[in-house]
């Protein structure tokens, strides 16, 4: 049987809070058995994230911007060097079941329009980027999570509902 995917997506850059969150929407995905995929990178959201589920004995994918497998966080499992810049985002994307939408700037706003252009569920955690903009990104479900444990409740309610 194939492992869900659950992508995290957040900035290189993010606030305490946010990076709080994203560690223990990392930390619940493992709990889950589930498997966490990100940018990859050794910073923001994308490194709390993989810290988190890795140490909950979770398996974590990042999928990284450059060719440098030494430019990745340390709590990877597998590292995936594209060299694709920020083109790697529709791997993100794609490979994911589901996608957690965390703080970021413009890279985490493409991944949430990719993902909803796509039919991707994307659950967006502790920010509102607004409904103009998510209801217009596609015809992916999106709903806005406050906390980690909201999200999750969120995630298993998509997971268990009868595929369209």
């Amino acid at each position: 049987m194939r492992k869900t995917i659950v992508g995290v997506m957040g900035g290189c850059t993010a606030s305490a809070e946010a990076l709080d969150g994203a560690y223990h929407i990392g930390r619940l995905i493992a709990e889950h058995g589930w498997t966490l995929l990100n940018g990859g990178r050794p910073e923001g959201i994308m490194d709390a994230s993989s810290r988190g589920a890795k140490e909950a004995g979770g398996t974590v994918i990042g999928v990284l911007f450059d060719d440098d497998r030494d430019n990745a966080s340390e709590y990877l499992d597998y590292v995936l060097p594209t060299g694709l810049g920020s083109g790697r985002n529709i791997i993100n994307v794609l490979s994911s079941d589901v996608v957690v939408a965390c703080e970021g700037n413009g890279g985490t706003m493409s991944e949430i329009a990719m993902a909803l252009r796509f039919e991707r569920r994307v659950i967006v955690l502790g920010f509102d980027p607004g409904a103009a903009f998510l209801d217009r990104c596609g015809r992916g479900e999106w709903s806005l999570a406050a906390t980690p444990d909201e999200a999750i409740s969120q995630i298993k309610a998509f997971l268990e509902s009868p595929k369209q």
